[in-house]
């Protein structure tokens, strides 16, 4: 059986067991943010050989707020109540920064959906979060 690369990471960086639900919202949305943008990454590098600045605009595209916003809102309806609860979490933390380019509504949705990603990679479920981006992928029209 294959590891996760979390699991792979906890053994070799020796990090402590930890409980996802135990890290505030803003954190899980900081580490899900990386998560998200490396996955979307390697759609896009799986693609093939191209300009990286052909790739960096496919991948900016995806990793939007707005993006971000849309694919929670093609994937909420998959959701179980407990990735809802993270959800709303994320959504209504405060954050001191907003992005640039997007609506407080489309930031706060992305700050939700990150902070999802982050919760369930740091709860070594990666074949979920794999499978949630893609389906979001797949609704819109990306995959």
């Amino acid at each position: 059986m294959e590891e996760s690369m979390n699991s792979r990471c906890r053994e070799y960086l020796e990090l402590e067991e930890r409980d996802p639900d135990g890290y505030s919202p803003l954190v899980l949305a900081y580490i899900g943010d990386g998560v998200y943008e490396l996955v979307i990454r390697t759609k896009i590098v799986n693609r093939g050989n191209t300009q990286v600045n052909k790739m960096h605009r496919a991948a900016a595209g995806l990793v939007k707020a707005q993006a971000q916003a849309q694919m929670y809102m093609l994937l909420e309806e998959e959701l179980t109540e407990e990735e809802r609860a993270v959800y709303r979490r994320g959504r209504n933390a405060k954050s001191a920064t907003m992005a640039k380019h997007a609506t407080m509504k489309d930031y706060r949705m992305a700050t939700g959906f990150e902070a999802l990603m982050g919760w369930l990679y740091l709860a070594g479920r990666i074949e979920r979060l794999t499978q949630l981006v893609g389906l979001g992928l797949k609704k819109m029209g990306e995959l």
